[in-house]
Order: structure tokens, then sequence, then C-alpha cells
């Protein structure tokens, strides 16, 4: 019998990943330890190794699948052996986001008129009223179950049937082993909700047809829709002028990270005005001793030890909102995402420790992870574990900019294009080096007066730059 290889675990908060590339094919020798696929986990690309000597027989999981670590991936045959009939990889959408709570309509025509209006295939599904209790009952008392990571236990038909109908699979009591939720336990679980509000039949959508899509307005009675995500269609005649892509790889991970980030925060912004003229001056002093130490000095470096200083001094800045528990976590660590323009786009590297590096310490890990996030060479734990970022948009050329929270971030500083400003100094006018400084924010956190000062604290840091001596950080 053929051997199956396993999706292996990368690092222990990694529970999905996507096959970018098979770099062998079906009917291939392989040796062990020989890579064999490209895959790619939370922005970071990696090639797996086989762990057998033989020959690949069948690539169970296809290229832009996303599989679960330990699933099997591809089955391996040695000389001689004649396989059984593959059994698919179990393939996962790709990572989700939390949909939005669907609200009852009125009646099931009104909503099978709407579904059917925006191009969606639907089924009514009879309510048995004794399932109600069931469901009802066994809510009460437990939820899906979780692995260790907080993600909830359930197969992937039932994931998708759960985000079809806009409820949260978290809400369902799963009937498999350890509170696994299948396609029966939500089937059951919004019958039963619907029941217990309205009675009646519900309809559960399924995946969108390619039919046209009308505009239709939201039910005048019964309460408010969830609407399905915009569908695009292609003008007439003009078919010829358009190329499609898969959105897959970095742009499907970056995708999903920015839908999750506008779903989980609620995203404020402070801005205020730096005079960097003193820190120029400063960084042009010390560019030749950091050369000869083989560092190319930035302003990021010291921005990175006045952000470390003003978390300290403004404890809600450094923290995140566990959605799972409804806790805050307060952090006493102080670990910095750098976001790094690549090619493949976006990535968010953490200098770790940053207030018990040097100004020297900090520039060169920043020079270190941004040229392995631009060489692709990032391993998962440098791009985790972070508690703030900075995202150096000025590069760029851009003056202000309203950044995007690195969820579960609690903020990110946007720092941006330094410009010769006149400015009243002493009851003079002088040309200042100024630059803007822009904290998104996540209000549920963090209250506006409190963001303010936390830029305030970094205006005053980075005018007055010897102060960092005096900051023991």
């Amino acid at each position: 019998m053929p051997k199956e290889m396993l999706m292996p675990v990368m690092a222990e908060s990694i529970v999905e990943v996507e096959i970018l590339k098979w770099l062998v094919k079906e009917g291939d020798a392989v040796t062990e330890g020989q890579n064999v696929a490209e895959v790619m986990t939370d922005k970071v690309t990696t090639e797996i190794p086989s762990p057998f000597t033989g020959t690949l027989e069948k690539i169970l999981a296809k290229e832009g699948s996303v599989v679960t670590v330990k699933a099997p991936i591809a089955l391996f045959a040695g000389a001689g052996e004649i396989s059984a009939p593959p059994a698919a990889a179990p393939v996962v959408a790709p990572a989700p986001v939390a949909p939005a709570p669907a609200a009852p309509a009125a009646s099931s025509a009104t909503d099978s008129a709407v579904a059917s209006s925006y191009g969606m295939n639907t089924k009514a599904i009879a309510i048995d009223f004794s399932n109600t209790a069931k469901v009802a009952s066994s809510s009460s008392a437990k939820t899906a179950g979780v692995n260790k990571f907080g993600r909830p236990l359930a197969v992937p038909a039932a994931r998708k049937l759960a985000r079809e109908a806009g409820v949260d699979i978290m809400e369902i009591p799963g009937s498999g082993p350890n509170g696994r939720v299948g396609v029966e336990d939500v089937k059951d679980y919004v019958e039963a909700t619907s029941a217990s509000t309205y009675g009646g039949t519900t309809v559960i959508p399924s995946a969108p047809s390619p039919a046209p899509v009308s505009p239709v307005a939201a039910p005048a009675s019964g309460g408010g829709m969830t609407v399905p995500p915009p569908q695009y269609r292609t003008p007439k005649g003009l078919e010829h002028l358009e190329t499609r892509t898969p959105l897959r790889g970095m742009r499907r991970v970056i995708s999903n990270a920015m839908v999750a980030s506008h779903l989980y925060t609620v995203r404020t912004l402070t801005v205020d005005e730096v005079n960097l003229t003193e820190l120029v001056a400063l960084r042009e002093r010390l560019k030749p001793a950091a050369e000869k130490a083989g560092v190319k000095i930035t302003y990021l470096p010291f921005i990175f030890k006045a952000v470390a200083s003003a978390l300290k001094a403004f404890p809600n800045v450094n923290s995140s909102y566990d959605e799972a528990t409804g806790e805050v976590v307060h952090k006493r660590y102080y670990n910095i995402g750098c976001a790094v323009d690549t090619e493949a786009g976006l990535i968010v590297p953490v200098v770790k420790n940053v207030d018990s590096k040097s100004i020297l310490e900090v520039a060169g890990s920043i020079s270190e992870l941004a040229g392995k996030a631009r060489d692709g060479k990032l391993s998962p734990d440098e791009i985790s574990g972070s508690s703030f970022a900075v995202t150096n948009i000025g590069s760029a050329g851009s003056l202000l900019s309203f950044p995007i929270i690195n969820a579960p971030d609690a903020a990110i500083l946007g720092v941006h294009t330094i410009v010769d400003r006149p400015i009243v100094k002493d009851g003079q006018i002088v040309i200042g080096k100024m630059m803007y400084l822009s904290l998104s924010f996540d209000h549920r956190l963090i209250d506006g007066a409190e963001a303010a000062r936390f830029v305030k604290h970094l205006t005053r840091l980075l005018e007055n730059p010897d102060l960092l001596l005096l900051e023991a950080i």
C-alpha cells in the first residue's frame, strides 16, 4: 500500500498552509529529504521535504489549495506497489473572516426572493421542532469545541455552511469528538434559532451562482438583512480587455489580514507633527560610526526606541483584545513589527525586545529582517509575536496616511516624508525638518485622549533625541 505524506507542522501557531507549487510531478522518483512542494504560512514561503524515498504516485492537495497541518497531501509508492483509491486532502476555505450576524427576514418567501436576486442558490430546510429543543438545551451547556489555538473544531463543509447561513460557528454545539461541529449540527442550529424566533422555514444560501446581480433594498419589516459580497460582472463586449488571476499566495494572506483588521478593530486616527531637525543632525553625526560597525542607520531605530518608551508609559497601547475570551491582554514585552514593502506584498517582520536593545542593535535587526523579507527567507517566528507595529510610508513619498492595524495589535504608527517647512522658533521664522506621525488605534482599547498623549510622548523624544539616553530603554 502507498504511504501518505502529511502536511508537516511548521510552528505551533500554524494550523493551515497553502500549497503554492509542487516541485515534482506525479510519477517522479523522490528521495527522502528532497524538497517536493513550496508552501505559504502566514506570509512566509518555505519548501517542505519528502519523508520517503519512492515514487510520487498521487498529489492529493492541488496548487492553490489550503490544507490543515497533518492532512494527507500526497501518496508515495515503492517498486511494485499498487495504490488504493486516494482520499482527498481536507481543504479549508481561505483564512476566514467572521461573518456578519444574519438578521432573520420577515418570511422565507422574502429570503428566497432576496437570495435569488443576488444570484444565490437556495434550499429550504423544513424545521423539526424536536431539533429546536435539542439544540437549545445543548447550546446553553456548550458551544463548539476549540483546538489549542482557539480555532473552532469543525469539518470544512460545516464551516462553509455556517458562513453562508451567516451564523457564528463558535456558537454551534458540536456533536462530534471533542465538540467538533458537523454539517448536521449547523443545520440543526440554524433551524432551531430561526424557529425559536419566528417559526416556519429557514433558507440557507449555497454557493453563489453566476447569475446577474440586481440591487435589492432591505425588507421594510422583519429586521435587517445580510448582504452577500458584491459580484463582479464584465461589461458586455470588454471580455477581451480583461485578464483574471487567482487570488493566491501572499496577496490572499494580505487580503484576509486586511478584512480581519476591518472586522475585529474599531479603527480611528490621531495625527501630530514632529520637528526632526535635531534628530536629522544627530543621525548625520552618527552615520560614520554606524558604518564602521557595519550598520546602515536610518531614522527607524530612533523611532522604535521612542515607541518602546511610549508603550511603557501607556500600557493600553501595548495590548490586544482576545475575542475568544472577552479579555484585554496587556503585554510586558515590546516587540515592534516593521512593515516592509516587497515584490510579493507587504510583510511585517517583528523586532523582538526593542526596549533591551541599543540603537545600533535595533538598526541591525531592522536591516536583517527587511533583507530576509525581500528575499522570502523569514521564519514563522520572525513575523509573529508583535505588540505594536510601525509602517514607514514616508519612504514611498507619502505625506500622510491612515494605516491599517496589524490585528490583533491595538495600534500602528505611520511615519512619513520629512519635509522642509517654515516654523516659528523663539519668535523667529526658521526652516524645520517636519514630519507627520499618524497613529491608528483600536478605540475599544484606547481612548482618543490617551492616543494623543502617546503621540505627544513620541514627539517629545524625537524632537529631543538626547532624552532617549535618559529613558533607560
